[in-house]
């Protein structure tokens, strides 16, 4: 049986004691602590004092640096990034500019939404990648449609969209039952 040398963790024993700082409010040691949300840094004088803070200051990290563009605010390169909603092409120089572009155009249908009659619909992404159409003028109008649109009007209730949605043309309106083969 081999033995093991306790002084190789004896050395090494405190070393990570302080990683997290001290406290700013009362200068006691900083841990991390857990709760119903999950893990925090909290102070260790708890409850004497209840400083916390999360975890993970950023939630959004650099993928990869994209060479040869530039952030039209700042002239900074460009970066894909990865964050709480997504991928999406912001600029490297975050935080002191927080320009953020799309990753891909937003394809118009030229449709007018029908439940406000002032935007268009536009093709959209989710963060899970799911095609989805909505209001040019979110966040005003909410109005949504899981599938493509058909710039026709519905010949039951009048609404001003149908949806193509297997291999039918539907009415969109959960009370109007209206389907007709494309």
């Amino acid at each position: 049986m081999t033995k093991i040398d306790q002084s190789l963790f004896s050395a090494q024993e405190h070393a990570l004691e302080h990683a997290l700082g001290d406290c700013p409010d009362c200068g006691k040691p900083l841990q991390i602590r857990n709760s119903k949300s999950g893990p925090f840094v909290g102070c260790s004088g708890y409850p004497d004092c209840d400083f916390s803070k999360p975890l993970y200051d950023t939630q959004t990290t650099t993928l990869k640096v994209m060479e040869g563009t530039e952030c039209p605010l700042c002239q900074s390169p460009m970066a894909l990034k990865k964050g709480r909603y997504g991928m999406f092409i912001g600029c490297a120089n975050y935080p002191d500019c927080q320009h953020i572009a799309p990753m891909k155009e937003q394809d118009d249908t030229h449709i007018q939404c029908p439940k406000c009659q002032q935007g268009q619909l536009v093709e959209r992404t989710n963060k899970y990648g799911k095609q989805f159409f909505s209001c040019s003028d979110y966040p005003a109008c909410r109005y949504v449609l899981n599938s493509s649109p058909v710039n026709e009007t519905c010949p039951e209730c009048g609404w001003g969209v149908l949806i193509a949605k297997k291999g039918q043309k539907q009415c969109p309106q959960p009370a109007c039952g209206y389907k007709a083969s494309k």
